[in-house]
């Protein structure tokens, strides 16, 4: 079977994308919508980022002076998933846009994150839906303290859930990881790509169970060397490899719009050449749903639906 989107982040505690100010009704119509295409999998990006956060958690209201939520969008998202019959992974808290704060600084909110854990799971994880852990810290190459991060919060998030999956979602340092005017900018080191995520992954192999790797930071010319290179390795230690199809165009000067879907297209191609099984993308409900507030999302919508079809039709004759 051709590779096909299972799963989509639910950004709404957002960095660089503005908010579509929705209600549980026109979450309810997007969930239903994410059902259409065959996404049986939610996955929210983050408890929340510095001040805001998804749901009212006494911990960091009391420990980082948090606003409290008008709605907690983890009861809302859980109560959707289990409508539709989806699983829904939990993002972890960043307390900071700049992830990569001091390690000394990260060791001493270890106590209150793992409290956080400890809440979170106390409210939700006898869900139904609630299927996973995210880790919502991204890096593109060996980055010590953040491996040591996931091992931390992937050791404890199985602990006490009962072995439930977790997940990450790394960058790849190609030349559309950076600003397009950035002079720092530079094709992919193939090379020092695989060096560096052999480490990774033999580090956190057995705790982090799947990797989706962003494809939007390496050119389409070098997506096949890179996935194939993941591949391998994901292979290797014994962890799943999905993709991150992005759905929003890094080769904009706009950050960011709704991707052409003959982009949309070919990374998913690339990715089912490599051998990767599924997809998900970040982020349906902007940019690709048919109730985005971008109209071009409702087309790369339609546009899906119809590969849906051609390789519906492709792989009844084989």
């Amino acid at each position: 079977m051709s590779i096909r989107l299972r799963a989509t982040f639910l950004d709404e505690i957002s960095t660089d994308i503005p908010h579509q100010n929705w209600g549980v009704k026109e979450w309810d119509r997007d969930f239903a919508a994410m059902k259409e295409i065959g996404i049986d999998t939610v996955i929210m990006i983050r408890a929340g980022l510095e001040k805001f956060i998804t749901y009212p958690s006494k911990i960091l209201m009391e420990e980082f002076h948090c606003y409290e939520p008008p709605v907690d969008l983890v009861d809302m998202f859980l109560t959707l998933a289990e409508k539709y019959g989806m699983r829904f992974f939990f993002g972890t808290y960043v307390v900071s846009s700049n992830w990569y704060e001091d390690e000394a600084d990260m060791e001493k909110r270890w106590d209150v994150e793992r409290r956080l854990l400890d809440e979170v799971w106390e409210r939700y994880g006898h869900r139904k839906a609630f299927g996973g852990w995210y880790l919502s810290k991204e890096i593109a190459e060996d980055n010590e303290p953040i491996v040591r991060e996931f091992l931390r919060y992937s050791k404890h998030c199985k602990e006490i859930s009962g072995n439930l999956p977790t997940i990450i979602s790394p960058g790849m340092l190609g030349r559309k990881a950076w600003l397009p005017d950035d002079p720092a900018a530079h094709d992919m080191d193939f090379e020092a790509h695989e060096r560096s995520w052999d480490k990774i992954m033999k580090t956190i192999s057995g705790y982090v169970d799947i990797i989706a790797f962003q494809d939007g930071h390496v050119s389409y010319e070098e997506l096949p060397t890179a996935m194939a290179i993941n591949k391998r390795l994901a292979d290797k230690y014994g962890i799943e490899l999905w993709t991150n199809t992005e759905s929003f165009d890094r080769d904009m000067p706009i950050r960011f719009l709704p991707i052409k879907w003959e982009k949309f297209r070919l990374k998913l191609k690339e990715a089912e050449k490599a051998g990767v099984e599924s997809a998900l993308t970040f982020e349906f409900s902007h940019f690709m749903s048919p109730n985005s507030m971008y109209q071009s999302a409702h087309g790369l919508y339609d546009r899906y639906k119809e590969f849906l079809e051609e390789q519906k039709k492709l792989d009844s004759s084989r």
